[in-house]
């Protein structure tokens, strides 16, 4: 029979180990699946067929690991005389991503065997820790994980493992909260998402938020941060722009932000030198509020050839012409426009690919949206350090073969090379801090 195993076509990948044949898997599994349909045999549970294969795969993984240990295969005369031989079994049930697996550890009589494939006083495949992280990560309370993981694979696991799994996120989480930043980003994008936390009494509560495009392109999340309840505030975004600064920026080129009263004086008293560039969608949003709705159509047509505008002062005329033809009726909507005005500018100095970078802060919403989802299905959170575990994982989740930033926190800024160009024109040393 020719064999379902296959050697790489660059011997350089994978260090020369065979490689599976997808089409020969496909078979394999439809045949297994057929023999059990036919013979009536379950793929999952106790007595499933899935979880005979697991438990065949890992006593063959742990046999060979002890032949290796000892040097002769089970049954082989050569291993007589020799010392250290076999010694019997111990029995061990795991839990696996199929449910519970019982299997015979082997021992030796000297007592120096330790199998890696399940570790000694391991009790929980890697693959279900995994599992478990991945729903935990997608919202689901410990209680949701354990009903789920009972109903699909058949296995009862109780709240405390599951509790006990998320758990060891929180050091990962703790070590990635303090890391050390890059020295400059050109561009710093900051945001806010209210959630329900107790403390006490169950009260929303905004989780500040920061993401850093670095010198290579790339977006990251800085940070995370549960402020008092209240409602967003600049105060609070001091005290994370701080930890920012004492975590490693020492400068930040352009900063974008929604507008918030005090938050450019909180930003020039970290970074002098940093640009603060409100987000334009905050602009518009905010704008439609002071309005009617049946002008909506006419007020974004407006307001679009401002944001739009060749250069600063062309949107200035623009602007001018429309609180002309809107003051009266909207002077509110018109306020807050100039009020705003030397915060909204600055893009308008850069070309098409810069604007498109920092005119919104919708990367961060984006990533916002993926908090949304995290905690929808929650009422409230326990405690602060729960709501931010959550938001973690979501953070840290990849999407394979994505492509929009909704679905890539990491993923690279469009034109790069050329956006860069532009900021080392602008900002000439102050990107050669790192």
């Amino acid at each position: 029979m020719e064999s379902m195993f296959e050697q790489p076509s660059d011997p350089g990948d994978a260090a020369g180990v065979p490689v599976v044949r997808e089409p020969d898997l496909a078979a394999l599994a439809e045949e297994l699946v057929a023999s059990a349909t036919d013979r009536g045999i379950a793929l999952t549970g106790e007595e499933g067929l899935l979880t005979a294969l697991t438990r065949q795969v890992l006593q063959q993984a742990l046999e060979v690991e002890m032949s290796r240990h000892l040097g002769y295969d089970k049954h082989d005369r050569g291993g007589r005389n020799r010392g250290n031989s076999r010694n019997g079994s111990t029995p061990k049930t795991v839990t696996t991503e199929i449910g519970k697996v019982t299997i015979d550890v082997p021992r030796d009589r000297d007592g120096t065997f330790e199998p890696q494939i399940v570790a000694k006083h391991q009790r929980r495949l890697a693959g279900f820790d995994d599992a478990v992280i991945s729903l935990y990560a997608k919202g689901m309370t410990t209680g949701d994980i354990a009903a789920h993981l009972d109903e699909v694979y058949d296995t009862t696991v109780s709240r405390d493992l599951v509790s006990a799994v998320t758990a060891k996120v929180s050091e990962e989480m703790r070590a990635w909260q303090n890391r050390p930043l890059d020295g400059v980003y050109p561009v710093v994008i900051i945001d806010a998402i209210v959630l329900k936390v107790r403390s006490g009494t169950v009260a929303n509560r905004p989780v500040y938020v920061a993401m850093g495009v670095n010198l290579d392109g790339y977006r990251d999340v800085l940070g995370m941060w549960v402020g008092p309840s209240g409602g967003e505030g600049a105060k609070q975004w001091m005290t994370m722009l701080t930890d920012l600064k004492n975590r490693g920026i020492v400068d930040a080129c352009i900063v974008c932000c929604d507008g918030l009263k005090g938050l450019p004086d909180a930003i020039g008293a970290i970074w002098p030198d940093a640009i603060v560039q409100t987000c334009v969608v905050h602009l518009v949003r905010n704008s439609l509020r002071y309005s009617s709705q049946k002008d909506w159509q006419k007020i974004t047509k407006g307001l679009r050839a401002i944001y739009t505008a060749p250069t600063a002062e062309a949107a200035e005329l623009e602007f001018e012409g429309f609180a002309e033809l809107w003051g009266e009726k909207y002077p509110a909507m018109i306020g807050l426009w100039r009020n705003a005005w030397n915060e909204f500018t600055p893009f308008l100095a850069f070309p098409q690919e810069v604007r498109t970078m920092i005119y919104t802060t919708n990367a961060i919403e984006s990533l916002n949206a993926r908090f949304r989802a995290a905690t929808r299905r929650r009422g409230h959170f326990p405690d602060e350090q729960s709501a931010l575990k959550v938001l973690y994982l979501a953070s840290q989740q990849r999407a394979t073969g994505s492509r929009g930033f909704d679905r890539n926190p990491g993923g690279r800024v469009n034109n790069w090379s050329r956006v860069l160009n532009v900021l080392s024109l602008t900002y000439g040393d102050r990107l050669n801090i790192n």
